[in-house]
């Protein structure tokens, strides 16, 4: 399944995109400093003092380059790497004119061959130190690193962390009036979907990530699950404290979920992960199951980014298809 872009949203940010590329970040003025700066940020245990906005930035997983690219930010981009699905139709030529370092996450070399100043890790496998990628080591070399912040979130990961993540980018690169305004237009978005789900009541959902012996799937801490709950729906492991965990299939056939959300990404295929659910004994008189009712979100819409609206939107049409016209 591909997502469906909210026509509001999808134009705004491309009116955004448009303003980024015509327009540069702003440079130092004669004394070597830029207005705001210098900006300290303390990220996931790393505290980076920004002296200018970067202008040779790396970025690792997809849901950062799109960040970046909402943002208008591909001139200070020398480089990307791993994606999971197709980049947003909107991005795709500015995408196109960033070079690739690797299909999945670059070696050391390949990294440090961009001469970064800024590198932005989706996940904390992006920053591997038993691949020379680690924060520390890329600081000694002098490039500074941000980690997506749904990686150590202070409490749930939740639509304003999701704000903070873009906004925070922003700062950094001295772009807030673009960051407020793709803020602003996904907030729009999503009141909308609201508005759809004002009269809607919530459907039990079980999201399937993976697994055979057990279910990994979407605790109650994690953007998948405020996703759910923004879409119409309840997640059935909202008690599991944590944004993903195991738990057995006998525990999802007790709490009884009338829909399966799975995640699509990866080499098995959401009809394989169809086929394994509906032939699991111990899921046979789950409603879900005895209703064939599933619902499909691709891996790169269940992180934080710019895919959020667009994201609830798509399950909730799943979820919720009376209440869309």
């Amino acid at each position: 399944m591909r997502m469906r872009v909210l026509p509001g949203l999808a134009a705004a940010v491309c009116l955004l995109f448009l303003a980024g590329c015509g327009s540069a970040v702003p440079k130092p003025d004669p004394t070597g400093t830029v207005k705001g700066f210098p900006y300290t940020v303390h990220n996931c245990g790393v505290t980076t003092t920004y002296r200018h906005p970067p202008t040779r930035a790396v970025t690792l997983n997809q849901h950062t380059t799109e960040i970046m690219l909402a943002l208008g930010l591909r001139k200070s981009m020398v480089g990307t790497a791993y994606l999971d699905d197709a980049v947003l139709p909107q991005y795709r030529d500015a995408y196109d004119s960033v070079k690739v370092l690797a299909k999945r996450y670059p070696s050391q070399e390949a990294l440090l061959s961009a001469e970064p100043d800024f590198v932005y890790g989706g996940f904390t496998s992006a920053f591997d130190e038993s691949q020379g990628r680690g924060r520390a080591a890329l600081a000694k070399d002098g490039i500074n690193t941000h980690l997506s912040i749904e990686n150590c979130p202070a409490g749930p990961v939740t639509e304003t962390t999701d704000d903070q993540e873009i906004l925070t980018i922003g700062r950094i690169f001295a772009v807030e009036d673009r960051a407020k305004a793709l803020v602003a237009s996904m907030h729009t978005a999503l009141d909308r979907v609201r508005s759809q789900l004002a009269h809607a009541k919530p459907v039990k959902a079980f999201v399937y990530d993976s697994g055979e012996r057990t279910a990994f799937t979407a605790g109650g801490a994690g953007i998948g699950n405020e996703i759910l709950e923004l879409a119409g729906g309840s997640n059935a492991f909202a008690d599991l404290d944590k944004r993903f965990g195991d738990v057995s299939f006998e525990q999802v056939a007790q709490r009884a979920p009338d829909v399966i959300v799975i995640y699509d990404y990866g080499e098995q295929s959401v009809a394989a992960k169809k086929a394994f659910l509906l032939s699991n004994p111990a899921l046979r008189d789950v409603p879900a199951i005895r209703h064939r009712h599933f619902a499909v979100l691709p891996l790169s819409s269940t992180v934080l980014g710019v895919r959020l609206p667009s994201a609830v939107e798509s399950l909730a049409r799943q979820l919720h298809p009376g209440d869309f016209r």
